[in-house]
């Protein structure tokens, strides 16, 4: 008898790991979906974005032809986060769209008729709504990586996600030129 529950106690540590292993797995992978989902509605709200931008370009291009490096700039950008291929590169190309974006507005500010085209009013504020919902979008996105990164670090869960290779996040952070208010020089 006492052979049979020295066998059923092993038996039970086993269990009692096993479900903890399975547990923390599980809670690994649901923490990594919801990263990977979260930096998706960052680009739901970018691709909004970038679809309002041909159009505000071509209404700034009749009024501030003059403004020809900074509409290409702008569309650079674009292009580039479209091609970029990580989302390091995805953040990096957002953070210059960004900044060329607010100069653009800056710049706008200087030009009362276009300030007063209502169709350039509505796509800066069809804009302005977007960027405040990409802006959302990375809070949670960050709030996410670092409930991720959070788990990842911690005992003993760092010990079950360095057995199946789950591996840190990076956070959305703002480049340096992005905190900077925009220069405008005429």
């Amino acid at each position: 008898m006492e052979k049979y529950i020295g066998l059923i106690c092993v038996i039970a540590i086993v269990i009692v790991i096993a479900v903890f292993v399975i547990a923390t797995y599980n809670s690994l992978i649901r923490l990594r979906n919801r990263v990977k989902n979260s930096f998706a509605q960052i680009d739901t709200q970018l691709q909004r974005r970038f679809d309002l931008i041909p159009n505000l370009v071509e209404t700034v291009k009749g009024y501030a032809s003059h403004e020809k490096e900074l509409l290409e700039s702008i569309t650079a950008s674009r292009t580039g986060f479209m091609n970029a291929g990580s989302n390091g590169e995805k953040m990096d190309m957002d953070n210059q769209l960004t900044s060329s974006l607010r100069t653009l507005f800056a710049v706008a500010e200087n030009y009362p008729d276009l300030k007063a085209n209502k169709n350039f009013e509505n796509l800066q504020n069809e804009l302005s709504e977007t960027e405040d919902k990409v802006a959302y979008s990375r809070q949670f996105y960050n709030d996410s990586v670092t409930m991720y990164n959070d788990k990842l670090q911690m005992f003993p869960t760092n010990i079950i996600a360095g057995m199946f290779g789950f591996k840190e996040e990076a956070l959305f952070a703002t480049s340096e030129e992005a905190k900077e208010a925009p220069k405008v020089q005429f």
